[in-house]
């Protein structure tokens, strides 16, 4: 059972996890720092109370942060996309500026590719060598500020200081602060329901051929005394959060915290699954019928149908997740209790049968 379990579990993290590529870095902290002489190859993705570069990064450069600085040392070779409270560029980036920020300043010793920015206020006092896209609620073109395209805004508050540069064209497009990205081609929501149906039924049917008999524990358990596995299940669902929380508080715990959370989100996709299918066999007895395929089948069907109903659908879900839940941990833990048990009840079974064995 041990081989059957580690296999499910890659499998699950495998396909839970996101795909990341292998060559471009990815840094997380309370300060992410590119020191200045440190040269990070082939893109850099931050995330951090703090992200500073004073060294290079060839490539684009990702963060997500409250506060980005691209040093006056520093160097982007790239493109920049920031999300934070704070944007400031003192260096050079050969790619496109696009910050989504509080406050954006291009410093009087920076130079960037072009900009793209949504502020609540903007500094420009450096030098932007293509166009510059801005929205802000102020706009400020110090004299030190040369744009070398095209400049457009939509903001409440436009100051340009004698002296600042603008190449091409200055004009005010109201459309900016209502830009977002391209619409998506909506789904239906009936594909996502069917969908969600056949990954469910997929991972049911790994769970009935890897663990027949502990599946069907699992719904006895929750056809035996539901209101106990709810009651359990809403405990675990209170309980673990807070765990995880409480291990997030100290800088050891967040590994810990991190991994425990991507186990839970497995272990409540699993129980949703085991619920199903409590539900499933349930129906079945009443028809007395036994077949723990039919059993998952029907029992998926049914939760699947009754959450397309508004309200209903989501408290129903909730309860049998609960079901599943709860149910699941009681028979996992008989299970390990029957584990531990086993061993002293096989060793007085073998010594009575030794003393019952009469001597040649």
């Amino acid at each position: 059972m041990r081989a059957h379990v580690s296999i499910l579990v890659v499998v699950l993290l495998l396909a839970v996890m996101p795909a990341t590529a292998a060559a471009e870095q990815t840094r997380t902290g309370g300060t992410v720092v590119v020191e200045q002489g440190e040269t990070v190859r082939d893109g850099l993705t931050a995330t951090g109370g703090t992200v500073v570069i004073r060294g290079t990064v060839d490539g684009d450069l990702s963060a997500f942060s409250g506060n980005v600085l691209v040093a006056q040392n520093g160097r982007v070779n790239g493109d920049v996309s920031a999300v934070a409270g704070n944007v400031r560029i003192e260096g050079t980036v050969t790619g496109t500026v696009d910050a989504q920020t509080g406050n954006l300043a291009i410093a009087q010793s920076a130079t960037v590719g072009s900009l793209e920015g949504a502020a609540g206020y903007t500094l420009i006092a450096g030098t932007v060598e293509g166009n510059a896209r801005v929205a802000s609620d102020t706009l400020t073109l110090a004299n030190t500020a040369n744009v070398g395209g095209n400049l457009v805004y939509d903001t409440e508050t436009f100051n340009r200081q004698q002296g600042a540069t603008v190449s091409g064209t200055v004009r005010q497009d109201e459309s900016l602060g209502d830009a977002g990205p391209a619409p998506v081609p909506r789904v239906p929501n009936w594909v996502g329901a069917v969908y969600g149906f056949f990954v469910n039924l997929l991972l049911g049917i790994v769970l009935l051929a890897a663990f027949p008999g502990f599946s069907e524990g699992v719904a006895d358990r929750g056809r035996a005394d539901p209101v106990l596995s709810v009651g359990v299940g809403l405990l675990l669902l209170v309980l673990i959060p807070i765990v995880l929380i409480v291990f997030a508080v100290t800088l050891i715990g967040i590994p810990i915290s991190i991994l425990g959370a991507i186990i839970f989100a497995i272990f409540l996709w699993i129980a949703t699954v085991y619920g199903s299918f409590t539900v499933g066999v349930w129906l079945l007895s009443l028809a007395d019928e036994g077949s723990r395929w039919i059993g998952l089948v029907l029992g998926l069907f049914v939760i699947a149908v009754l959450d397309r109903i508004p309200i209903v659908g989501g408290i129903v879900q909730f309860v049998v997740l609960l079901l599943g839940l709860g149910a699941l941990a009681m028979a996992l833990r008989a299970h390990y209790r029957g584990r531990r048990s086993t061993p002293e009840y096989a060793e007085t079974t073998r010594r009575g049968t030794d003393e019952e064995t009469p001597a040649d």
